[in-house]
């Protein structure tokens, strides 16, 4: 059981214990898009996503690979007298490039000053096995530690074709076996609050990010961003998106079925700093970060409380028959 203070396990302590020191993470953005935009598998990408592809942090991506890991790079020695550095492929499909692109930008990475490890976004359909490859070579060449980042969002693959992810279930779990099989750590991103899912599915998230043995987890909660068609939905009143105390009491319920030993990375985005019509209920992300903290010791619960489901659940009780 964790002390009141670490009810679950958190990325920066994970950091400090794996690599010695405090790592920071440099955001770098590619141009690009991806298949379910250009009509290799959809058009108009998922319901929520904006143009920006989700990389609203990011430097512009006119500079290099090279000019914004260099300029990243100053500001955190600066700003926290950072030593070592995981660069992160944020914004966009990372992986949806002819392989020569994709393996010249993880070389530029891979190949900076005090790198110790390279972190890339991509969907669950864009995983392929030369490309893991590729990682592969840099990984024994370099010694860097590579972790994937699968944008999920959700198990119930009723909610994927509604919010027109434009993949399955089946897509992301043949991506984890494949990633496996290199040994490369695995984070997925979770939309707990999304309109068309219950606590059911919170519950089968966190169930099935366990049995998979999924390394790292990122929760977010629902942005609406203008022009997107998710906005309009939300304009006509086509959903209601769930109050924050529910939106709390999903995390919770999430974290105590999720398995103790993966390492959770975010409990709530930060969101876009304008351009939305919602976002974090109006609240700092830091402040809804404490609520859940809150609420985990006022119900005196843990990540893993629940986590009894895994290697044969029933044939527990059979000895007491």
């Amino acid at each position: 059981m964790y002390e009141k203070s670490t009810r679950y396990r958190q990325y920066s302590d994970h950091l400090v214990k794996k690599f010695g020191l405090k790592v920071y993470k440099l955001p770098v953005n590619l141009p690009g898009t991806c298949p379910n935009r250009d009509g290799t598998v959809g058009r108009g990408g998922c319901i929520f996503c904006d143009e920006e592809g989700a990389g609203f942090e990011c430097l512009p991506n006119t500079l290099s690979v090279q000019e914004q890991i260099q300029k990243n790079r100053a500001f955190f020695i600066k700003r926290f007298n950072a030593q070592k550095f995981i660069v992160y492929f944020q914004a966009f499909t990372n992986t949806y490039l002819p392989l020569d692109q994709f393996k010249e930008n993880m070389l530029a990475a891979a190949s900076e000053e005090d790198v110790v490890g390279i972190s890339i976004s991509t969907r669950p359909d864009c995983i392929n096995d030369a490309y893991l490859d590729v990682l592969q070579e840099l990984q024994t060449q370099y010694g860097l530690d590579i972790n994937i980042e699968l944008g999920l969002q959700t198990v119930n693959y009723h909610t994927l074709k509604k919010v027109n992810r434009g993949h399955t279930l089946a897509e992301f779990i043949d991506a984890v076996n494949r990633i496996k099989l290199r040994n490369f750590e695995i984070c997925v991103h979770i939309i707990l609050n999304l309109p068309w899912d219950n606590m059911v599915d919170v519950i089968e998230n966190a169930k099935i990010l366990s049995a998979l043995g999924i390394h790292y987890v990122k929760l977010h909660s629902l942005y609406v961003v203008k022009g997107t068609v998710l906005a309009t939905m939300y304009q006509r009143e086509e959903f209601s998106i769930i109050p924050l105390a529910e939106y709390i009491d999903r995390v919770v319920t999430f974290l105590e079925y999720l398995d103790p030993d993966i390492v959770v990375q975010r409990l709530v985005g930060k969101g876009p700093q304008d351009n939305q019509l919602f976002s974090n209920w109006n609240t700092s992300w830091w402040k809804i970060k404490q609520s859940i903290e809150g609420a985990l010791e006022q119900k005196d619960t843990w990540q893993g409380k629940k986590c009894d489901y895994l290697n044969g659940k029933a044939l527990k009780f059979i000895s007491h028959k």
